[in-house]
Order: C-alpha cells, then structure tokens, then sequence
C-alpha cells in the first residue's frame, strides 16, 4: 500500500455547505524566517483602515535574494505596501514585490487534488481511494478498479491527502526580489494600509437629578478584524474626515467574529492636533490582537452644565423649493410626538473643555434607588471644543402636540393666506413645561405672518418657532397664519 506522508483530519459541516478543517499536521515552516520584529506603530483611522509600520531585522544575502515578510494583515491593500532598509537604504534595492495569500485551507487542499489520489474514510469507518473528480457538494472518486464512488459529504469522516502541494502558504506573506550590495543582518521598515481596523468613540453621560449637569466619560473602542495582530504597538488614532478613494477588493476576505475583551485600567491618551484632524495617542505600547474589541478611556468631566428641552415639530423637515406650492392638500399633519433633547457645550466655561470624536453617547439617570437606568442613546458627529452638542433621546411620554389646518383661502392669482391651529397637552401631575414649537413656512421664500396667538422667533429664512410654556394637566392652543406671495 503507499505510504501516507501527509495527513488532514477533516469532519463534514453540512450546516456550512462545506467541509471544515479540523487538525492539521505539523506544515513546514517559511523558507525566510520573520526576522526579529523590533517594533510596530499602528495609525488608525475612524473610517475603517489604518497605516502599519513593521521594522524588523533579517539576515540578507548579498546579490539578489528572496525576502518573506509574513505575519501581514490579510486586509491589506497591497498597491499601499513601502519597503524600505533603514540600514542601507541605498543598497538594498526591491527588484520585484508579490503580495502571496493562497493559504493552506480544506477548499484549497481539495481543488489542488483534483484529478490526484486521495484517501476517504466514512463515518461508517470504510475506506475509499482514489482519484479525486470532484470536491463539489461531495466527493467524486474513481477508484483503482474504474468504479467511481459518490461520497456525500454528510458522511466524510477524514480526508488524507498524499502531500502538501506547492505554493500553498500558511499565512498572508509580502514576497520580495532583493538586490543587496552587503549582506548581513539589516533593518527594514514595512509601511502598508490596510482594511478591517477601525476605531470609534463610545460615550457614556450621567443626568443629575433635576437635568442641568452631567457627568460624561469617553472610551476609545478599537476593532481589528484585518487578519494580524500586533504586540506592544505604539497606536494614535486619528479623528476627522480624511478623503480617501474607494477602497480597492481586498485580496483575501477578512470575516472574522469579534471577540469582546477586558476595558484598559489605565488612562493615559495625548490629544493634539494634526493638519486639519485631532490625533490621539496612546502613551503606553498597546496590544492589539486580531478578532479583538479594545476600550481605552481618553476624556472624563463631571459636572458639566446641561439641559432638557422638548420639541415638538408637527410638520416634520421641508427641503428646497421646486416652485410655488399653491395645493391646499400640500400639508403634513397626524404628527403627536413631542421629542425630548439633551443639549451641552463642549467649552471649557461648561465644565468639560474638550474635543469629541464622532461617535455613540449612551444617556443614564439615576434612579430614587440609586439605580442608573438608560434614558436615550444616539451618536454625535466630530464636536470640536467650544460648539454645542444637541442629543435627541427619545419621545416624551406625557407631552402630545396636535397639528391642524383650519384654513387656506386664495386671496388672489398670486396671493395664498394658510392657518394653522398647534394643541399642546401637557399630562404631567406637578410640572410645567416649555415646548418648542420650529414652523416651517414651505410654500414660498416670500411670506409673512399676518396674525399670531403667541409670540415666535424667526429661525432662518423658511422657519419661525413659538415657545410657550405648558401648565401641568392644562392645553395651550396657539394659532398662526401665514400669507404667501407668488411671483406674478
């Protein structure tokens, strides 16, 4: 019988449609070894990629000779890759670069056996060989004697390949064509963008009784899905927009679960700014593992100035104008929801003074227990020190605003005159409430209120906002209306 020499141990995944690789014998090692990774620094970017810088020291021929670097992320963008030797820069010149990434797997095992011998034993613990025809939905053998054998693959119990074909790797490898003038050990410094590495920023506020202050705590949250890991590495973050192109395929999928891990205990992160971003940096090495989630605190403040206040927009948001709007039946009405805002400023005058990257805000109160519960929870974009920070959390309970149209005349060929009657109810037992009440004047950019139950502030050019306040079990009525002028 032949001899074996190389052996997989496979177990058949119906519920995956394909077979998964369960304990693979010992592989061969690279022909280069890794070298001796010196340090690494990692920029990452909130939008989903970040810069990796490798050095590393190896031990290069003289002449030309083959550089593996392995231990690369799989979501690499292999156009991004700089190779460059810090100890002989102008004589280490890169003939060629091959990004390699046909890894060792069941699929690619199988598809490299096709029309070769292999070894199949059931879960019946019978034992088939032959030619393998085909690796699709099952296995297709023609044995020694011309039969072919159909093995489904809900019965596979082992698969045992003769050998480990060529130009299977176990790991995403960047492959270079060197020409050294010295040889010797060198340091070089891999540079390279990749995918799968993100990070964002999650916030936590704390509500005083009474909603006039807060207490907010800001936590980076890394995510490494790129298919590396890096140890002890130097990590800044960067906030802010930064244009880049659509991303090219990545090379090899990188769909990996993320796995949650312990917060960091230590603060420790520097703000400054760069160009026209906010970096942040994390003063201590970091270990980034992948299928990783990471939390680092960088921003704390406590009693910071606050407020609540209810809104409520009956005619939800118009935008632009396509030209006079003279149908009566143009009108948004049935909204009932008075929306509940929590607002504060990032200024050092409110108690925090600090930048905030985008991100997700969780909003807590405590209870008369003691107990915090959540009271809202959304996301803010990239707030600078000194702008103000608006939160929408959630639809008041016992406020509710009735919208109606009473009346709409044509007073002329270019003339429309609109009324509209605004109840709001205020189911509180003990409290009274103010509620903001935005009007948007959508029919025509040349318009005038010609009558008005309560005062109103003009907003900006299409929107007024009336701001009265709500007694305890009691309704407020207020009315307007509104004449248009069109353009003869």
């Amino acid at each position: 019988m032949r001899r074996w020499i190389f052996a997989f141990t496979l177990i058949a995944a119906a519920a995956f449609g394909a077979f998964a690789l369960l304990a693979p014998a010992p592989v061969e090692a690279q022909d280069t070894p890794d070298g001796t990774r010196e340090g690494v620094s990692l920029t990452i970017y909130n939008q989903g990629t970040a810069l990796v810088q490798d050095r590393r020291t190896f031990t290069l021929e003289q002449g030309v000779s083959t550089l593996d670097f392995t231990d690369v992320a799989s979501g690499i963008d292999p156009t991004s890759v700089s190779f460059n030797s810090l100890t002989d820069p102008l004589g280490t010149v890169v003939l060629e670069q091959n990004y390699v990434y046909d890894l060792v797997d069941t699929f690619a095992l199988i598809n490299r056996f096709i029309d070769q011998s292999i070894e199949v034993i059931t879960t019946d613990g019978t034992t088939y060989r032959g030619v393998l025809l085909s690796g699709n939905g099952g296995l297709i053998l023609r044995e020694d004697d011309g039969q072919v054998v159909v093995i489904a693959q809900e019965h596979v119990r082992d698969i045992r390949f003769p050998e480990l074909p060529g130009g299977l790797i176990t790991r995403p490898t960047l492959r270079w064509l060197l020409d050294s003038a010295a040889g010797g050990q060198q340091q070089v410094e891999l540079t390279y963008l990749t995918g799968g590495m993100s990070w964002t920023a999650d916030y936590t506020l704390l509500v005083a009784a009474g909603n006039t202050s807060l207490d907010l705590n800001g936590w980076i949250t890394l995510n490494n899905t790129s298919g590396a890991g890096y140890s002890d590495a130097q990590v800044k973050l960067v906030a802010g927009d930064v244009n880049r192109l659509p991303e090219p395929q990545v090379m090899m999928d990188a769909m990996v679960a993320q796995a949650a891990v312990p917060m960091e205990a230590e603060r420790g992160v520097e703000q400054r700014e760069f160009f026209e971003y906010q970096l942040y940096e994390i003063s201590r090495p970091v270990t980034v593992a992948d299928n990783e989630t990471k939390q680092v605190e960088f921003v704390t403040g406590a009693d910071i100035a606050a407020n609540t206040f209810y809104v409520y927009e009956g005619a939800g948001a118009f935008y632009g104008y396509f030209g006079p709007i003279v149908d009566q039946f143009y009108v948004q009405t049935g909204i009932n929801d008075v929306q509940n805002f929590l607002e504060f400023s990032t200024g050092e005058e409110s108690g925090l003074g600090a930048d905030l990257p985008a991100g997700r805000v969780r909003v807590y109160q405590e209870d008369i227990d003691g107990a915090a519960l959540l009271i809202g929870e959304n996301t803010i974009d990239h707030t600078p020190e000194g702008e103000s920070v608006r939160i929408y959390l959630g639809n008041a309970f016992d406020l509710v605003g009735e919208r109606t149209q009473t009346d709409f005349r044509l007073v002329g060929s270019n003339v429309v005159e609109e009324t509209f009657e605004i109840r709001l109810r205020n189911r509180k037992d003990d409290e009274s409430v103010e509620i903001r009440v935005p009007e948007h004047l959508y029919r025509w950019s040349n318009w005038e209120i010609i009558s008005n139950s309560l005062p109103f502030t003009q907003l900006n050019s299409s929107t007024i906002e009336f701001r009265p306040v709500v007694e305890p079990g009691a309704e407020l009525v207020l009315t307007y209306t509104v004449r248009y002028t069109f353009p003869q």
